[in-house]
């Protein structure tokens, strides 16, 4: 019997230590965004999968994709409008789950500053941060309310987004996230506005989305991924104030009011089916692209994204 039961917890100890290793790149340092991935790892909910996933924040968030594709990482957070040119431009990459299901960007003003609608930029100075993708949304938004990009100056920012509409050194930013730069302004006593891109005509898009290699990525593992993380999303959803004072306890940084701002404001916005593909979503982003030229012709949804849970 003494000998039955040691191999029993030497074959445990051994299940217990064989986790499936993998490695995911952020899209940026630590935040709220991430959260059901911080609270998956936290809660156990990787190694109930038979994970261990090491989490890594970038040194250039132009990195993590780049990453997946050249598969030097599992998986990475990227963004949807992003996916669209990279595949376009023959990278890699393919979308199989989804993190943040609505768009965050959006174009910010002072909430007292002399933009009351989108026709008051004619002549004025709109900042961004990143060209090609923001520039293309900008110049739709600008189209739909009877203005084009030579009616406005654009000014690189350089990811001060906040700080340079604060500072009025522009009248407008795109490229700001409505869960951080809005409460960051709230707090510094100069609060903003924004202008919701799918309320001025564009297509909604996922924001924040897992990229993978799809000739090389490990389907099986991807999906207990999901799984966990989709467990993180319930827990948030279900236990809002227990879920942050987990994921604030991470590290010192987290532990803030704009975080935990952030924090409330992103909960809604998690896919609570990480997992799933809204097919039509990533057709209509993917043709709006191309009417914006930024890519020639189309790609199928399933060069693009899959539901790795479809048979």
């Amino acid at each position: 019997m003494k000998a039955r039961l040691t191999a029993l917890a030497i074959l445990a100890a051994t299940q217990a230590s064989a986790q499936d290793e993998m490695t995911l790149m952020l899209d940026w340092f630590v935040n709220p965004d991430h959260g059901p991935i911080v609270i998956a790892q936290e809660q156990g909910y990787f190694a109930d999968e038979g994970l261990e996933v090491e989490v890594i924040a970038p040194a250039d968030p132009a990195d993590p994709p780049k990453m997946a594709a050249a598969g030097r990482a599992d998986l990475a957070v990227s963004y949807q409008p992003q996916l669209h040119l990279q595949v376009a431009e023959g990278m890699p990459l393919i979308r199989v789950g989804t993190l943040v299901a609505t768009p965050l960007n959006c174009l910010l003003v002072l909430e007292d500053g002399p933009i009351e609608e989108i026709a008051d930029l004619k002549g004025r100075k709109v900042g961004f941060s990143v060209a090609g993708v923001e520039e293309a949304l900008l110049a739709s938004i600008l189209g739909n309310n009877g203005l084009t990009m030579d009616d406005v100056e654009l000014v690189n920012v350089n990811w001060s987004l906040s700080p340079a509409l604060m500072s009025e050194q522009v009248d407008a930013v795109i490229g700001a996230f409505r869960n951080f730069e809005l409460n960051q302004m709230e707090i510094e006593g100069v609060p903003g506005r924004c202008f919701f891109l799918e309320e001025e005509g564009l297509p909604a898009y996922d924001e924040l989305i897992y990229v993978a290699n799809p000739e090389t990525m490990d389907a099986d593992m991807i999906r207990r991924f999901l799984a966990a993380t989709e467990r993180g999303t319930q827990f948030i959803v279900n236990h809002p104030q227990e879920s942050w004072e987990i994921f604030a306890s991470t590290a010192t940084e987290l532990r803030d009011e704009l975080n935990e701002k952030a924090w409330a404001d992103t909960i809604p916005r998690f896919a609570l089916r990480p997992g799933a593909v809204d097919a039509g979503r990533y057709a209509r982003f993917e043709a709006f692209l191309e009417e914006s030229g930024l890519i020639e012709g189309t790609r199928p949804v399933s060069e693009l994204a899959v539901d790795l849970g479809e048979p």
